[in-house]
């Protein structure tokens, strides 16, 4: 940035512009999730292909987040930051326009990748602009736009589906991307540019095959029957390539884009795992709950989307407690309390049926929001405050990285095992739908399921698959539990930070 924060003008309205940018990235990631069974029907896609319109998008933005810092310094933080806004905004429109999977997966994929640098150009420019003693409030601003957008998303997204149709999902972009590509053109200074950097193109380049090869057979591994598919092996020894590959060059090469020093700093390791973890949960209950409500609970698509609004607010809430609390409490135990809390939601989501109560409901997810707040802020912190800060660039790159590489991973794995699991649990259920099973000879059940004529054997059928739905669900809840659990295992290997860093947490959390 040209001009000290203190002398930046406008700064307002560049602040204003920078958070509709992260907004409509944070947004975009769970925007769609109660629209897919409508855009289902209306792109001819099966279950199993529409998450794509879900993973291709984060998959997308997960591969791009490394290379904005090369980008920013060889072409400007204004220019790279113009550019990311408008191709989105493009790129939504084209979405909203798609005619078929096939061009909303490719339309899907330019929009995941011109966003992958509104957050990172977001958070920079902010810091940029703000003096030291104001970058505190900002940044908490700023990471309730990255928390609260996915958990938001859902509602506007069944609003609008409702409203209008499910396109509108992807056109609500244009208003907002033009006044923020307007607003940043007139207002957000030049930057300068260094056209003689390098960037590690082999580095990223087998970093994007091992990611993009995991994430296609993630996604085709259910509908190719996982590894008796020959393509389904060929993706499988492509990405284990390609992350071998990774390592090799990161140990080895002169330069490699993520210098393997980040990693001896115990704090920011640990601090990645859990990243990740928070990334699976985050969207991967998303992206579950939406159809959940819809098509077992008989929920309209904008009440779905109503039910799961309270998650934000819990994590708002959460995001400013937990920020104060870590600044006098040991910031691991503020985390351990979080995380019981997320597991505990989880684990009551475990034992749900589409009956269960409106009021219940909206408390656990309070609940779950309020629990991914109270980790969030204190990861940050403790994640940051030992890491070198010659390497802070390169970990919130990382960092960004392996939230968003947990998101795409946790949806695809989530929507796997729950077609699996539905399949599994039909065919247990149908064992007992026999001549011999002496429940079909009770009139009530004979009348809506006797299944010796086709129109009872067809409602008998759809009720064991919605039994065996219901159960699939709850085991994906459970699996998201334990790996809840599973974040407790890394805080032992956080030291607590210095009583300084703790003193500001947001700030030293992104700074």
């Amino acid at each position: 940035m040209a001009n000290p924060a203190e002398a930046v003008p406008h700064r307002g309205l560049i602040t204003v512009c920078a958070m509709v940018a992260t907004l409509m990235q944070a947004l975009d990631g769970t925007i769609a999730n109660v629209a897919l069974p409508y855009m289902q029907g209306g792109l001819a896609a099966t279950a199993d292909q529409i998450t794509w319109v879900l993973t291709s998008y984060i998959t997308a933005a997960a591969i791009l987040t490394a290379p904005v810092g090369f980008l920013v310094a060889r072409f400007g933080r204004r220019a790279v930051f113009l550019g990311s806004v408008g191709g989105f905004t493009l790129a939504s429109v084209l979405c909203g326009a798609a005619q078929s999977l096939e061009q909303m997966v490719v339309f899907r994929l330019l929009q995941g990748a011109f966003g992958a640098a509104l957050v990172p150009l977001s958070q920079s420019t902010m810091l940029d602009i703000y003096p030291p003693e104001q970058r505190g409030q900002a940044m908490a601003i700023w990471g309730m736009g990255v928390m609260v957008g996915p958990i938001l998303g859902p509602t506007l997204g069944g609003y609008l589906t409702e409203s209008w149709n499910w396109r509108w999902v992807f056109y609500v972009n244009l208003p907002f991307g033009v006044l923020a590509f307007l607003g940043l053109m007139f207002f957000l200074p030049k930057g300068g540019a260094a056209p003689g950097r390098r960037f590690d193109w082999l580095g990223f380049g087998v970093l994007a095959l091992g990611v993009g090869a995991l994430q296609v057979m993630l996604d085709r591994g259910e509908l190719k029957n996982w590894f008796g598919s020959t393509e389904i092996l060929i993706e499988a020894t492509l990405a284990a390539l390609g992350l071998y590959l990774f390592l090799v060059h990161m140990a080895l090469a002169e330069r490699p884009f993520i210098p393997p020093r980040i990693f001896r700093d115990r704090n920011f390791a640990a601090g990645l795992g859990i990243m990740f973890a928070v990334g699976a949960i985050l969207f991967a209950t998303s992206a579950l709950l939406a159809p959940y409500l819809q098509t077992l609970a008989d929920y309209p698509v904008f009440t779905a989307g109503l039910a799961m609004a309270p998650r934000g607010l819990g994590t708002m809430a959460a995001m400013f407690l937990a920020g104060r609390m870590s600044s006098r409490f040991d910031p691991r135990k503020v985390m351990a309390f979080g995380i019981l809390v997320l597991a505990w939601t989880l684990w009551d989501m475990v034992h749900w049926t589409p009956d269960i109560p409106m009021h219940w409901l909206m408390l656990v997810t309070v609940l779950q929001g309020f629990g991914l707040g109270f980790v969030f802020i204190p990861l940050n912190l403790v994640a940051f405050a030992t890491l070198d800060p010659a390497l802070r660039t390169d970990g919130t790159a990382l960092i960004s990285l392996l939230r968003n590489l947990g998101s795409a991973i946790g949806i695809s794995v989530m929507a796997a095992l729950l077609t699996r699991n539905t399949q599994i649990m039909h065919a247990s259920l149908a064992e007992h739908v026999t001549p011999l099973n002496r429940l079909f000879e009770l009139p009530w059940v004979q009348r809506f399921w006797d299944p010796s004529t086709t129109q009872g054997a067809a409602m008998l059928n759809a009720e064991v698959t919605r039994q065996s739905s219901i159960v699939a669900y709850g085991n994906d809840f459970y699996l998201l539990m334990m790996l809840a659990l599973a974040m407790l295992v890394l805080l032992p290997l956080m030291r607590r930070p210095p009583r300084a860093a703790a003193a500001d947490p947001v700030h030293a959390a992104m700074d």
